[in-house]
């Protein structure tokens, strides 16, 4: 039997754009795509830092990086600025993009695999 939240994610990710894999990141940071790393800081300060990443926590993610909120980051141009958010493995980080996705960032998604995956390409 699959559980509540498994068929949640999958739900949750069929409606996200194209969910970038590890291999795919350096290209999309060169194309101006905002990556962000929403991981806790133990889990950053445990595996180290994504490059080319900006740090926001999860809790705050959403004021952040509304273009129209008064606590928006400066990195944050418009609602179709193409926004990859990194997680330790990819789960909490598509339930995030969809809530940015709610909130009009019609080209927020996540990367699959998460930082994990980014590190077993890049050890």
């Amino acid at each position: 039997m699959t559980s509540r939240i498994d068929e949640h994610l999958a739900e949750v990710r069929a409606r996200l754009p194209h969910r970038p894999t590890a291999g795919e990141l350096d290209a999309l940071i060169a194309d101006g795509a905002l990556v962000v790393d929403i991981r806790p800081v133990e889990l950053r300060q445990k595996d180290g830092a994504l490059p080319g990443a900006i740090v926001v926590d999860r809790n705050q993610l959403e004021w952040r990086l509304d273009p129209t909120s008064a606590h928006s980051l400066a990195e944050v141009t418009d609602a179709d600025q193409r926004i990859v958010l990194v997680c330790d493995e990819g789960y909490a980080s598509s339930l995030a993009a969809a809530s940015l996705q709610e909130l009009g960032l019609v080209n927020a998604t996540d990367l699959d695999g998460g930082y994990q995956g980014w590190r077993r390409l890049n050890p």
